[in-house]
């Protein structure tokens, strides 16, 4: 979403998950964000309080439905830059810091300036991996999740025990390794996915953070869909927006084979 609220209350419109005032009407579906909320785009903060208002709405809601979120890697930035600020991380070979990363990779002053400890407390109790379904659900495409632990259980907790903390070093490594890419790409890609679902669990990987253009080498404005590949092990659903192309709001096959 990357701050793109009204592109991504269009989609959620168009999709029947919500009505034409942004508020849930999705009855008993089921609705993950997959992260990234924040920096490139005019609005994260609003874009966290919309799916925050959704996640309250489906709870209260009585016909069965469910909305949450993961965390994703620019989460971990705006959190890091909130946190840290300009304080270089300590034995670095090069000056390194949350703010500098921050600027790089399209931070927003007003996304830092309408941060609320309300804001953090849901960012930081979010999971960064769940299974739903036989639906691996991640948001960035790397195997660094396996450095936290070998359960969903174990990666959730060891990254929030990260997030509530103030060990530097442990937030920038949580940050490198959320940025870390394309671990299914590739001749051997279907069988790392593969090993992967075999530790964690699931039949399929689903996730965000590389932008399904890029991986095509097509301009974003022409995709269209979600990019299945690694022999169909993996599902991509990152089309760029930020980058010009659209908003997916992907179903998920209830029969995964």
């Amino acid at each position: 979403m990357h701050g793109h609220l009204a592109e991504l209350t269009r989609a959620l419109h168009t999709s029947g998950l919500v009505d034409a005032d942004g508020n849930w009407c999705g009855g008993d579906a089921e609705l993950w964000f997959l992260g990234d909320f924040v920096d490139r785009g005019p609005d994260g903060i609003g874009v966290i309080e919309f799916v925050m208002r959704l996640a309250e709405q489906s709870l209260a809601d009585q016909g069965g439905g469910r909305v949450d979120a993961l965390i994703g890697n620019h989460e971990v930035l705006l959190l890091g830059m909130h946190r840290f600020g300009d304080r270089n991380v300590p034995g670095a070979p090069t000056p390194r810091s949350f703010a500098r990363s921050w600027l790089l990779n399209g931070g927003r002053r007003s996304d830092q300036d309408r941060l609320t400890d309300a804001h953090i407390e849901w960012l930081t109790t979010r999971p960064v991996l769940t299974e739903v379904d036989g639906h691996l659900l991640m948001h960035s495409d790397t195997l660094a999740y396996l450095e936290w632990g070998a359960t969903i259980d174990e990666v959730n907790e060891a990254v929030r025990t990260v997030l509530k903390g103030d060990d530097l070093d442990h937030w920038w490594e949580c940050w490198r390794k959320m940025t870390t890419r394309y671990a299914f790409r590739g001749p051997d890609g279907a069988d790392v996915a593969a090993e992967l679902l075999d530790v964690l669990g699931g039949r399929e990987v689903v996730h965000g953070h590389s932008v399904i253009a890029d991986q095509l080498g097509v301009p974003p404005e022409e995709i269209d869909g979600p990019l299945r590949y690694a022999d169909g092990k993996v599902l991509a659903i990152d089309a760029g927006l930020y980058s010009g192309g659209p908003c997916l709001v992907v179903r998920l096959a209830d029969d995964l084979e």
